[in-house]
């Protein structure tokens, strides 16, 4: 098997080799999703948008699976604050954006944001790209299993207030879930969990794997946060 970070410059590959049968349910559901089962928001056909890529990092804690997420530093310029996954927009060194370039910049970005070590990170699969309207960034989630944890944390306090885990039973657990209410009138759906309100782009994505992996529990989409304009 090639893990993701055999090699600096050759080849970024994905496997589904050795994975935990747990995660059987997420790779069927990459496998099978349709962008527009993802979101309504999706690439300008025009080709335009910044291209970016986050990592949606599986791994295994004490209470079982688990997802790497971190809270952006309150300074910066987008989504400020906000809980996330790594990432962030591609650079020329990461190759083709139609090719191995989400791939690589995913694992770049989170290296650089958390301290994560790529080579304990195996890479198995991809969604279909997405849009963010308010920043306009086109954005593929990438998919690893962390199969050789390392440690993370904060990598530079202007870029990332904390970086965290949140188990998948907390995520599934109808008490902390709830449905976002922006005062535009769009709503999302949110989880709250480890101290943080997880919303937005990254709160989407989660909900959607939950919901294709058969994971998600019946819950309350009534129960509302309001978010004020600044959001």
């Amino acid at each position: 098997m090639t893990r993701a970070s055999d090699t600096q410059d050759g080849p970024v590959v994905l496997s589904k080799e050795g994975l935990p049968g747990w995660l059987d349910p997420v790779v069927h559901a990459v496998e099978t999703v349709r962008p527009t089962q993802l979101s309504r928001f999706l690439p300008p056909e025009d080709g335009g948008g910044r291209q970016s890529a986050v990592l949606v990092l599986f791994g295994e804690g004490t209470r079982g699976p688990e997802l790497l997420l971190m809270e952006r530093a309150t300074s910066l310029r987008s989504h400020a604050g906000q809980p996330s996954f790594p990432g962030g927009a591609l650079d020329p060194e990461d190759g083709d954006p139609s090719g191995d370039g989400p791939l690589r910049a995913a694992l770049r970005e989170a290296e650089e944001e958390t301290g994560l070590d790529p080579s304990g990170v195996q890479l198995f699969g991809v969604l279909p790209r997405l849009y963010i309207p308010v920043s306009s960034f086109v954005v593929t989630p990438v998919l690893g299993w962390w199969r050789e944890p390392s440690p993370v944390g904060v990598v530079d306090p202007n870029e990332t207030a904390r970086v965290f885990t949140v188990p998948v039973v907390d995520l599934t657990d109808p008490a902390n879930r709830a449905t976002t209410v922006h005062p535009s009138g769009h709503r999302g759906p949110a989880f709250l969990v480890e101290s943080a309100l997880v919303w937005g782009f990254t709160a989407g994505i989660i909900d959607r794997l939950l919901h294709f992996a058969g994971w998600e529990r019946p819950w309350d989409r009534e129960k509302q946060v309001p978010l004020d304009w600044r959001a």
